[in-house]
């Protein structure tokens, strides 16, 4: 029984919303709403307010109400922004954490802050509160928090994660719109033609039935194709949905094949091109933050093979960070990966020179950056004749296919 108790979940305590109505420190009528954990506590605080409210009650939760949705990496990336404007502004830690806390739209990301602020209240350095919750941030975040703490240049540290995850974050956005076009077609496309071939063809065939003639080759095949798309659509569908599973399951769980398809994806036409600028960029930008941090060149590598996410410049980092610790210089170890481009090598030789190699590796991530920004555009440009060509060729093509015998029973009548 005591087992049995052990494996429940604990439940972490729910925040609510209340709506109120009274009057504020002024004496006008006014209404609001306030997060708390109950309604007691939700009077409370608003007599701290100093709000005289006449009535005070739960607020519905609509659907579309995003208080309960879970914390995304863009939350972190607004809130380590809002962190480093407080500390640059002079206001202290925890007043800080309390004014991001009280802003804060989703309960979940409100709780994660109020506890921080519970941690750092009681003695705790930032890092070490942050520490506890590795699903939100990372042993990078962690460890350049800690580095500021030492060096006593948090809120310029904070500043500088700032800009680093949003980078990161708007990096991100552009690879899944590169992504998330092209594969939007091709769905589309599959989906109209299934349509097509299950529910139209099948009318016309009726109706070609009783010409009592031949039909013409071409839509002789498509309805062939559109028979078998009858009789087997429930088996392709059931096979794309365990397919998905099996490759959504192997990505998680075998290495193998996750190594396998990142680097066949480095090999795509025009995507392929896309992940690798994307992948220098996040190199560039994750070993400039970690360096200017002042974490060892060593350490800081390591922290980039981490977050390269792809394994192919996993493997060519960590062979940088090897050839390192032998005595090479950075520029020597990059160019013998034969991983990274020419003006990445050049630009961090000529930082290792004038001692600016944080600049000069900002300056590679933006050009990347840059790079990928203009490969999404023009991807979106080079795809809309695409589509039209796609999808006038499939849907055109069974349209044609349908009226051919229409169009020669009209010639054989007007004979």
């Amino acid at each position: 029984m005591a087992k049995t108790a052990a494996r429940k979940k604990i439940k972490e305590p729910k925040i609510l919303t209340f709506a109120w109505t009274g009057k504020d420190k002024a004496g006008n009528k006014s209404k609001g709403t306030v997060d708390a954990l109950t309604l007691s506590e939700a009077k409370i605080q608003l007599r701290k307010q100093g709000i005289n409210y006449d009535k005070v009650k739960k607020q519905s939760v609509s659907i579309f109400s995003n208080k309960d949705k879970p914390i995304k990496p863009i939350d972190i990336a607004f809130f380590t922004r809002q962190m480093a404007t407080m500390m640059r502004s002079g206001v202290p830690l925890l007043q800080g954490l309390d004014i991001v806390g009280q802003g804060a739209e989703k309960a979940k990301l409100k709780k994660l802050i109020y506890d921080i602020r519970a941690d750092v209240n009681g003695g705790s350095d930032l890092s070490t509160a942050l520490s506890r919750f590795p699903q939100y941030f990372d042993d990078l975040y962690v460890s350049l928090v800690a580095a500021g703490e030492q060096s006593g240049s948090l809120e310029a540290m904070l500043d500088r994660l700032a800009l680093y995850k949003e980078k990161s974050e708007a990096l991100k956005a552009k690879i899944k719109k590169a992504l998330t076009y092209p594969t939007a077609v091709i769905v589309v496309g599959l989906l109209v033609t299934a349509i097509l071939l299950v529910k139209v063809v099948p009318v016309f065939e009726d109706v070609f039935g009783s010409f009592g003639a031949d039909l013409p080759a071409f839509t002789k095949f498509v309805v062939n194709l559109s028979e078998i798309a009858q009789s087997y659509w429930l088996y392709v569908l059931g096979l794309l949905f365990v397919g998905g599973y099996f490759f959504r399951r192997g990505m998680i769980h075998s290495k193998k094949f996750r190594d396998s398809v990142e680097r066949a994806s480095l090999k795509i036409p025009v995507i392929g091109g896309i992940l690798y600028n994307a992948a220098v960029a996040r190199f560039a930008r994750t070993l400039a933050t970690t360096f200017s941090a002042g974490v060892p060149l060593v350490q800081a590598l390591e922290s980039c093979a981490g977050a390269a996410g792809n394994v192919v410049f996993h493997d060519a980092i960590m062979q940088i960070r090897n050839g390192i610790a032998a005595g090479q210089s950075l520029k020597n170890a990059i160019n013998m990966t034969g991983v990274f481009p020419v003006m990445t090598v050049q630009m961090v030789a000529i930082g290792e020179e004038a001692g600016s190699l944080d600049s000069m590796l900002d300056k590679v991530a933006e050009f990347f950056e840059a790079s990928v920004d203009n490969a999404v555009d023009n991807l979106s440009s080079l795809l809309e004749p695409l589509i039209m060509v796609v999808l006038g060729t499939l849907v055109g093509g069974l349209v044609v296919a349908m009226y051919l015998p229409i169009f020669q029973l009209g010639q054989v009548v007007g004979g």
